[in-house]
């Protein structure tokens, strides 16, 4: 049996090639982002915490189903434990970096990090 890279055309490789150029580029942009220094906790529609990223805490946020509970470290922010069926937030890893997000859905819970307010603001996406 043929090993499958026999039967791959010219066409093939170059999406392959690109492919891959667009994940590292990826990777590198993501490595590249600067820390954030602010915490943000969302619950609902209204911010209920914001800190500073410097400075470590452990703690709990109400939410629909019950506590989400985070912790701030050296590390970044992180949510530990939740009431959420799936825990999918609970294995969505830490956040450091500006603009990254963690979220609770089933317990409507956003975190986000913010970056430094002296510096100029970056817009992902503007509309009218």
């Amino acid at each position: 049996m043929k090993a499958p890279w026999h039967f791959m055309t010219g066409g093939d490789w170059l999406v392959v090639l690109i492919m891959l150029m667009l994940s590292l580029a990826g990777i590198v942009s993501i490595a590249a982002m600067p820390e954030g220094s602010r915490v943000m906790v969302t619950c609902g529609e209204e911010l209920c915490f914001t800190a500073p990223l410097d400075q470590p805490r452990t703690l709990a946020i109400d939410g629909p189903l019950g506590q989400t509970k985070l912790v701030i470290d050296e590390q970044g922010v992180r949510i530990v434990e939740s009431p959420c069926p799936r825990k999918i937030c609970v294995s969505m890893g830490i956040a450091k970096h500006t603009a990254d997000l963690l979220a609770c859905v089933p317990n409507r819970i956003l975190v986000h990090i913010d970056g430094s307010s002296d510096k100029e603001m970056s817009y992902d996406l503007l509309s009218r």
